[in-house]
């Protein structure tokens, strides 16, 4: 028994290591800059990416997959982005940070509702 709890802490802790740089852009401690171009822009063109390659390939499942991952990964930028805001030097930067996360949340719930009800009228055409 106390060899699995050994062998449990190894694991949480190398994942709390590996995973440092996001767990510190949730708590607001990251540079403005790296999670908004990094973490923010970056990765949704992937997300964007992948899933445009799920729909013309025709592969519903993993269209469905992909819009519950980016609605998750939303919320956890979204809440990143804004906890970060006032880490930059100049104060527009973060306002504007702020300001566009609210854009980019109405637009993803708008975005994911309507990618949602097409793959729902896909399924009830099955």
């Amino acid at each position: 028994m106390r060899h699995e709890l050994t062998e449990t802490l190894g694991f949480a802790r190398f994942m709390a290591d590996f995973f440092a740089p996001e767990i510190r852009a949730w708590r607001g401690e990251e540079r403005l800059g790296k999670v908004f171009w990094g973490y923010g822009i970056a990765i949704s063109i992937l997300f964007a990416a992948c899933f445009i390659g799920a729909v013309y390939s025709d592969r519903v499942m993993l269209q469905q997959f992909l819009l519950m991952a980016f609605a998750a990964y939303t919320v956890w930028i979204l809440v990143a982005v804004w906890r970060c805001a006032g880490n930059t030097r100049e104060l527009f930067w973060g306002f504007l940070a702020r300001l566009l996360t609210v854009a980019w949340m109405v637009n993803t719930v708008l975005v994911l509702t309507f990618l949602q009800l097409d793959l729902l009228i896909r399924y009830l055409q099955l």
